[in-house]
C-alpha cells in the first residue's frame, strides 16, 4: 500500500512538470478557453487565435503551434480561471492585460455570434486581471471593429 501511495505522488509530479509553465501555453489556454465557451471551437477561432499570438503577442510561430495543440487536446479539462489570472499578473503590463481582452472579445467574436457564457466570462476575466468594466467595453468596442 505504501508503494502504492508513492506511485500516485510521483505520477502526479510528473504531471505537474507538464503543466503550462510559458506565457505562451498560458495564453493559449485561456485563449481555448474562451472559445470554448460556447461548448464549439472553430477553424476562425482557432485561426484568429494563433494569428494573435504570433502577430500581437510575438510569440514564436513554431511554440505557438505546439502550445494551441497542447491546449486544444486538455480544452475539456480546463482550470481555473484564477490559474490563468494569477500567473498573468505576475508578468503583464496594465496594457498587455488590455490587449489580452480586446484578442479574447475578438476570439470570441469571430463566429459572428457572442454568447452569454462569453460575455460573462471576459467580465469575470476583466475583474481577475484588475481592468476597469470601461476598459473592458472599451476593448469590446475596438474588437467589434477589427472583426
Amino acid at each position: 500500500m505504501l508503494q502504492s501511495l508513492k506511485n500516485i505522488f510521483a505520477g502526479e509530479k510528473i504531471l505537474n512538470n507538464e503543466t503550462d509553465n510559458t506565457e505562451v501555453d498560458i495564453l493559449s489556454g485561456l485563449m481555448i478557453e474562451a472559445a470554448n465557451t460556447d461548448g464549439e471551437v472553430t477553424q476562425d477561432e482557432l485561426n484568429k487565435i494563433s494569428h494573435s499570438l504570433i502577430n500581437i503577442f510575438k510569440e514564436d510561430p513554431k511554440s505557438v503551434e505546439v502550445s494551441l495543440t497542447k491546449a486544444f487536446e486538455n480544452k475539456d479539462n480546463s482550470r481555473s480561471l484564477y490559474y490563468y489570472t494569477s500567473k498573468l499578473n505576475k508578468s503583464f503590463s496594465d496594457q498587455n492585460k488590455i490587449k489580452l481582452i480586446e484578442v479574447l472579445w475578438q476570439i470570441i467574436q469571430a463566429d459572428n455570434e457572442i454568447h452569454d457564457f462569453e460575455t460573462n466570462l471576459i467580465r469575470r476575466l476583466a475583474g481577475l486581471l484588475y481592468i476597469s468594466d470601461v476598459e473592458c467595453g472599451n476593448a469590446k468596442i475596438r474588437a467589434s471593429k477589427k472583426v
